[in-house]
């Protein structure tokens, strides 16, 4: 049984993982971070919810599904989303790799397009943002994966 103190804590600490993660995921293409370690941050933010709220909160209390026992929850439950998560990571990552070359440059070649908005002057969108968004979701969906499985038994 956890405490209200863990509980406060938790609903406290968790969006501003989410944020960090965010940003870490946004700055990876110019600067050091990127899809895997906001991968890894992100999954540290869902491990918080599982440790203080229990592994079945995000099934009945965020998408309302009645969870009856761990081999309903492995097979027919969040985890299947988990996999449908990484799955769709490795197209995106692999995906961002063959567009260059659709377009007739060599495999994982980068580029970038400048966007302008009236209050943040310039905005630089590069292509590895795909592929740091896909290496986002495998981690994600992996480790996400890995901790329901554990967690369930």
């Amino acid at each position: 049984m956890t405490t209200r103190i863990t509980r406060t804590v938790t609903r406290t600490v968790v969006p501003l993982i989410f944020l960090t993660s965010v940003a870490l995921m946004l700055q990876g293409h110019n600067h050091p971070g990127g899809g895997f370690i906001a991968g890894v941050l992100t999954t540290t933010a869902f491990a918080l919810i599982y440790i203080v709220y229990g592994l079945d909160f995000l099934e009945e209390e965020i998408f309302h599904r009645l969870v009856r026992g761990p081999i309903e929850h492995l097979q027919h439950g969040i985890v299947e989303n988990y996999r449908t998560l990484f799955a769709f990571g490795l197209a995106l990552a692999a995906g961002s790799g063959l567009v260059a070359m659709a377009f007739g440059d060599a495999f994982m070649n980068q580029t970038y397009e400048v966007f302008h908005f009236p209050i943040y002057t310039e905005f630089e969108v590069a292509s590895a943002v795909a592929f740091d968004t896909g290496v986002y979701f495998v981690v994600v969906g992996s480790l996400l994966t890995i901790l329901s499985v554990v967690g369930s038994e």
